[in-house]
């Protein structure tokens, strides 16, 4: 089984390509399923109408219409999945939860950017310090817990900015592991940053001492391209690698939802 279900379109604002590209892409590389999964637009309270990293709410139908059409079109050729990535922000959990049922999601990703808002809330991405560390943990083991979500992404997120994996770090990773294992959630080890990184010069995350606490822990792995630009999906290299680095390290994968 081969498949991907981190995949973003243009709509986010800092993607490329248009839906089927992706979806040509991932046929071309012999992948069973193929699940879109860009981030989700929140109906914030504030009035707040200008996110710069997800699209609008008035953009959602064409996202939703736009993916169920390439699911109908493929259909024997490849499974197209229809999802959000999304944060835990503990105001809009009974929207998401609704939305899901009445849109008929196949399925939500738990991605924690942002603490609480990203109208001017923390990016987790952004973690140097300890104190921070903790607010990622407790924030994103809450939207584990919330059972909306399939799996939750980059877990290492804050190796972004942490400036070394310290005993904080791998406190995190156990903490992390441990709320995934109970609620039965996998996690992902995603590729994206590594991918950027001989333009970033810089490589933070998926972190091998991160995943080698979650394979010690038992917790189960999946892999996700984070796919934002059809060019990740086409070139078989990391996900090659990635299985490679996975066996190694005898982690629980799961291959499909």
């Amino acid at each position: 089984m081969k498949a991907n279900y981190h995949t973003h379109t243009a709509r986010c604002g800092h993607a490329m390509g248009s839906d089927e590209d992706y979806v040509r892409a991932a046929v071309a590389q012999g992948f069973d399923e193929l699940g879109f999964s860009d981030h989700v637009p929140w109906p914030y309270a504030s009035g707040y109408t200008h996110p710069t990293v997800r699209m609008t709410l008035g953009q959602m139908d064409g996202y939703i219409d736009s993916i169920r059409a390439l699911e109908r079109k493929y259909a024997g050729r490849l499974a197209v999945r229809l999802g959000f990535e999304c944060e835990y922000f503990p105001d809009y959990m009974g929207w998401l939860a609704d939305m899901r049922a009445e849109r008929g999601l196949d399925y939500l990703i738990l991605g924690n950017h942002y603490d609480l808002t990203d109208e001017g809330g923390m990016y987790f991405g952004s973690t140097r310090t300890p104190a921070q560390l903790l607010t990622y943990v407790e924030r994103t083991a809450r939207g584990v817990q919330t059972g909306l979500f399939a799996y939750l992404a980059h877990p290492d997120l804050f190796m972004r900015s942490y400036p070394a994996f310290d005993d904080n770090c791998r406190q995190a990773a156990r903490d992390l592991c441990a709320v995934c294992r109970e609620c039965g959630v996998p996690m992902e080890y995603n590729l994206h940053d590594r991918y950027l990184a001989p333009v970033t010069g810089r490589r933070s995350y998926p972190h091998p001492e991160f995943f080698e606490i979650a394979a010690q822990e038992g917790v189960s792995v999946i892999i996700g391209l984070d796919a934002h630009e059809p060019d990740e999906l086409a070139n078989p290299a990391q996900w090659l690698r990635a299985e490679r680095e996975l066996a190694a390290l005898g982690v629980r994968r799961v291959e499909s939802l």
